[in-house]
């Protein structure tokens, strides 16, 4: 239990050290790459990052199957399983260079018309290394599968610290003396290979895992992709929603407005990530609830209960950035990217009332019920990737994300609808329950911290925090003769 709790500590810590250095380096490599080499450098990455999901889901059906043969003890089917894994990884790199060698010979057609020369020959190097790097890290990721299936937890969770930590010392090291965006390419391609071969001799020398093909069963190979189908999908669709703005945005404007769009969708997933945090803290004892045959009416009200402490970090977290976001944007990376905060905050808006829903996401995951909910995720991102790139052609970035976003709204008008009737969560109870008082006192929090900011004229770093701790006192202050005393002694224990 022990390695349990402090595994998940040292995931909060990555995930919040990730988020800290990758703010604080970003400024450093658009200035040292220049905006229009770190708009081709984000626009190959997303490019490229297509190519991911071509796990198909297997590393979490490795650490299923790992975790289902060691508790029968059974070795043999272990080490079957692991040859099984490993071939269909070799299957899947294969079929990474086949998509690779399409992408490369395809370039010239996709970017010609926003690419020059010089960025198109740099982008096909780019490239090469990109798919080489993502053919050695999928199947290397394997044997991260492998030390979760074993409940080793903390081992690769602290090499992926360290990892965070060496690659952005040297990142700020080989930029100080004149590396390009290949440069940055090639480094994230050596660390990668150094950290995947450190897990694999983990692995072996201390898990003392073997691999052995004893026989290759089709229907085996089949009930591993039912398993892992539907968490590709999720991928795939992740992939798809946010990348896809930067690409289109690539073939119809410049490398500088997809450097400042993605900038943007950094901010904004940096949100849904600290929200999805929240609902990983909270959850769990929620679902217990779906195993003990619960009601309809307690599920809402456990909804309500998860939905009011989500709700309140993540309108606080969304009204600092309303109020404060172009002040950082400024300070942060320039003027230039001020465009980059309507892009965020567009994310942010959307996302505020999925997350705080998580719970639901959570009882369809319970009832093995996730097939609708993924199947519409995939369509209404088609239809918003379409819709921002017709946009695009007129409004360039703004359009895009007008498309996106609005897609991922009514994917939640429709998921709403299906909660109320196909689970019989009461969601008209949830909103007004969880949501509606909270939204009153945050609008009245809004206008008296907007105040207050225009009493300000200047524009620092002191006077940027000056203003977030007020606004912070005032929030707090307002939500907590809001909320029941039930949610005051949840939030005095530490949730």
């Amino acid at each position: 239990m022990k390695e349990h709790k402090f595994a998940a500590l040292l995931s909060y810590v990555n995930l919040g050290l990730t988020n800290l250095t990758g703010i604080l380096v970003t400024p450093y490599v658009i200035r040292s790459l220049g905006n229009q080499e770190y708009g081709l450098y984000t626009l190959i990455g997303a490019f490229v990052g297509y190519l991911s999901v071509l796990d198909l889901g297997l590393n979490n059906a490795i650490i299923r199957y790992v975790a289902q043969y060691r508790v029968q003890k059974d070795e043999r089917a272990q080490e079957n399983f692991l040859a099984t894994s490993l071939i269909i990884y070799c299957a899947i790199a294969v079929l990474l260079a086949v998509f690779g060698a399409l992408f490369y010979f395809n370039i010239d057609y996709f970017f010609s018309k926003s690419l020059s020369v010089e960025e198109l020959h740099k982008a096909k190097i780019m490239l090469i290394i990109l798919v080489f790097n993502i053919a050695f890290t999928l199947p290397g990721g394997a044997f991260t599968g492998i030390c979760s299936g074993y409940e080793k937890f903390i081992f690769p969770r602290i090499l992926s610290i360290l990892k965070v930590i060496i690659r952005t010392i040297t990142l700020v090291f080989i930029l100080h003396y004149g590396s390009d965006s290949i440069g940055v390419v090639v480094l994230d391609t050596i660390i990668n290979m150094v950290f995947i071969l450190v897990t694999i001799w983990y692995s072996f020398s201390k898990l003392k895992i073997k691999i052995k093909l004893h026989n290759w069963d089709f229907s085996f190979v089949k009930e591993i992709f039912k398993y892992s189908f539907w968490i590709f999908l999720f991928a795939l669709v992740y992939q798809f929603q946010w990348r896809t703005g930067q690409v289109i945005l690539g073939s119809t404007t410049n490398t500088t407005i997809v450097a400042v769009f993605g900038v943007g969708v950094m901010l904004g997933v940096y949100f849904t990530t600290f929200g999805n945090i929240i609902n990983n803290l909270l959850l769990p004892k929620a679902v217990q609830a779906v195993y003990n045959n619960a009601s309809n009416e307690v599920l809402t009200d456990q909804m309500i209960k998860v939905g009011r402490i989500s709700y309140i970090l993540l309108i606080y977290v969304f009204g600092a950035f309303l109020l404060t976001g172009q002040d950082f944007i400024k300070l942060w990376i320039g003027e230039l990217y001020l465009p980059a905060y309507w892009i965020a905050l567009s994310i942010m808006a959307v996302y505020i009332i999925p997350i705080a829903q998580g719970y639901s996401h959570a009882i369809l995951d319970a009832k093995k019920m996730l097939r609708f909910k993924s199947l519409n995720f995939l369509l209404f991102s088609i239809i918003g990737a379409i819709l921002g790139y017709f946009l695009s052609k007129q409004y360039g970035m703004y359009g895009m994300i007008t498309g996106l976003v609005s897609a991922v709204f009514l994917l939640q008008v429709v998921m709403n609808f299906y909660y109320q009737s196909k689970l019989k969560l009461n969601m008209p109870k949830f909103f007004i329950k969880a949501l509606f008082k909270f939204t009153l006192a945050f609008i009245i929090v809004m206008l008296v911290s907007y105040y207050i900011n225009q009493q300000f004229t200047s524009n620092t770093w002191f006077v940027f925090l000056i203003k977030n701790g007020l606004f912070s006192c005032i929030f707090f202050f307002t939500m907590y003769f809001v909320i029941d005393g039930e949610e005051r002694k949840l939030i005095s224990k530490g949730l």
